[in-house]
């Protein structure tokens, strides 16, 4: 389905490309309730400052004194928070009902993706997340990259972006696949093979500008099999030393117990899906400070692709998904909100928290998921994710309190990016 471009999408690129934040005035909010992630609070009688992009003050609104450079946004009636941060994305993908997976890398060009990719950040902004870690071009090359950049620069809108590029997987262990041997066809991601080989792609990849390094730890080998580790301890452990060495975490896709063991082992930051870790290795990430981000909404995304919905009995993927979250909710294990979006429409991605709500989460677990504990695993907790002062001025106001009804994140009415209104839907 083409979506036409609206009046708003028209208006937040103009706002979002002609005001970078260190030009706009002083902005004042007031009005609204604050919900505080790290404490599950919600302060009343409140004014926040916002000054060159950053929260400057907050404090009570009796005696506020306002000149006449800052511009008051009142904000009645609405509950304010962080704006939301999604740890598992995919910009240069779009779902897979509209184009299957191999046809996005192998008939899709590379411009006609980046196109694609340039409106799927204005609706993850739109959409109240500010700040996506997009985990591999699929085959769009260092795509990712131009994207965060020309956002950077104020030249498109979209969320801030941490970009992991082409990511890495080992020979005969990702797609395109199925085809007569004869043919050397692209893939989804880099491919390397043994210590060496896997270092000289690291470097690569930091090289062309990625922020976050992504390895497939477990894949299937073909069509219809089901996936098995596909690096060794050795060559993980050279993955996540070169990229520690340049500052940079390591994320990995991993579903198997032993790929999640061997990633955990390995030091990498974050395990993308992780459906099949057993008690004992959700524990050993619990041990090790490992985030699981479960993308709950692209294993539904697909049942629904497969013919099922709510009115069957769980799917499958359902099924995986729920008993994942029960076991890692009995560990303790650290989650993050991650969806996977791109297997599914950008702008859904509130989707993920309201499942992670609807599978045993605390709502005010959830919140945090999607602010203090991602940003702290994007390492940016001084930063991004709370309400506080000097921090990034990404916030966002909603009808009602998220606390008690988590499905209002799916609909905010104003949305705040370095201290710029991008969307006003008051």
């Amino acid at each position: 389905m083409v979506r036409k471009l609206t009046a708003v999408a028209l208006s937040t690129l103009m706002i979002t490309t002609s005001l970078p934040a260190e030009e706009t005035e002083r902005l004042e909010i007031i009005g609204a309730d604050i919900l505080i992630p790290e404490t599950g609070r919600v302060l009343t009688g409140q004014r926040i400052l916002i000054e060159h992009g950053r929260i400057s003050v907050i404090e009570s609104a009796s005696g506020r004194r306002q000149d006449a450079s800052t511009t008051r946004l009142d904000l009645t009636g609405l509950t304010i928070l962080p704006g939301l941060i999604d740890l598992h994305s995919h910009l240069l993908l779009h779902p897979y009902d509209e184009t299957s997976w191999n046809d996005q890398v192998l008939k899709e060009s590379l411009e006609l993706r980046t196109i694609r990719g340039v409106i799927a950040a204005q609706r993850t902004l739109e959409a109240g997340f500010t700040t996506l870690r997009d985990l591999g071009t699929e085959g769009a090359a260092y795509a990712d990259v131009a994207l965060r950049d020309a956002i950077n620069l104020g030249i498109i809108p979209g969320p801030r972006v941490f970009a992991a590029t082409r990511a890495i997987v080992a020979t005969g262990c990702y797609g395109p696949s199925g085809f007569d041997p004869r043919w050397d066809l692209p893939k989804g991601a880099q491919v390397a093979d043994g210590p060496v080989e896997v270092r000289k792609v690291v470097r690569q990849q930091i090289a062309a500008g990625a922020d976050w390094i992504k390895v497939y730890a477990d894949y299937r080998r073909k069509p219809g099999d089901p996936s098995t580790p596909t690096f060794s301890q050795a060559e993980l452990d050279a993955i996540v030393d070169e990229a520690t060495s340049a500052g940079l975490p390591v994320a990995a896709h991993a579903s198997t117990d032993e790929a999640i063991r061997r990633a955990v082992l390995a030091g990498v930051k974050t395990i993308e899906h992780g459906y099949q870790a057993s008690e004992e290795v959700l524990t050993l990430m619990r041990d090790h400070g490992v985030v699981l981000c479960p993308t709950l909404t692209a294993s539904e995304s697909m049942a629904r692709y497969s013919g099922w919905d709510e009115t069957q009995k769980d799917h499958p993927r359902i099924t995986g998904a729920k008993a994942l979250m029960k076991r890692a909710l009995k560990v303790g294990v650290i989650i993050a909100c991650g969806s996977d979006v791109g297997v599914f429409s950008h702008g859904d991605n509130a989707r993920e928290l309201e499942l992670l709500a609807a599978y045993g989460m605390k709502t005010e677990e959830v919140i945090r998921s999607a602010t203090t504990i991602a940003a702290r695993t994007l390492g940016k907790e001084n930063e991004l994710g709370r309400i506080a002062q000097g921090y990034l001025a990404d916030l966002i106001a909603v009808k009602g309190n998220p606390l008690r009804d988590i499905t209002v994140l799916r609909s905010p009415v104003v949305v705040i990016k370095d201290g710029i209104v991008v969307i006003d839907r008051r």
